[in-house]
């Protein structure tokens, strides 16, 4: 069993999504066969594409989510479906101790996901294709 992290950009162009998630399925698919894990806090953008990723690979996905009202404060009304989604498909979610989505309850989450991490604190893949953009 392989268990892989992610965080990314939120805000991708329209068409950096499929050329990315292209990428992530790439990255993912030499693991699925090994009882793949991903851990996610699936924030727009990069984490939720690979937490859909992990998922569509036939892996088991653990949300971290880095507080309490973090679906409520945080998540955007156009994300909230997918998030909704995500969070009812994985097989754990973990809520950080945290009641506000604060800059040490991102930290804590961060830490949760290296701390589960079977590659974290050396190799990275940095997943950005040749056209990719993002907003702004």
């Amino acid at each position: 069993m392989t268990t892989l992290a992610v965080t990314g950009y939120m805000d991708l162009t329209d068409d950096t999504v499929p050329v990315v998630r292209a990428e992530l399925d790439a990255l993912l698919a030499p693991y699925a066969s090994d009882g793949l894990v991903g851990l996610s806090c699936i924030a727009k953008g990069v984490d939720s594409l690979f937490a859909q990723a992990v998922l569509e690979a036939g892996g088991r996905l653990v949300v971290v989510v880095p507080s309490r009202d973090y679906r409520k404060r945080k998540v955007t009304p156009d994300h909230a479906a997918v998030f909704d989604r995500l969070t009812a498909a994985a097989s754990e979610v973990l809520v950080m101790p945290h009641e506000t989505a604060t800059r040490e309850a991102y930290e804590a989450a961060n830490g949760e996901l290296l701390r589960r991490a079977d590659r974290a604190g050396l190799p990275v893949d940095a997943v950005w294709p040749e056209g990719a953009a993002r907003r702004g």
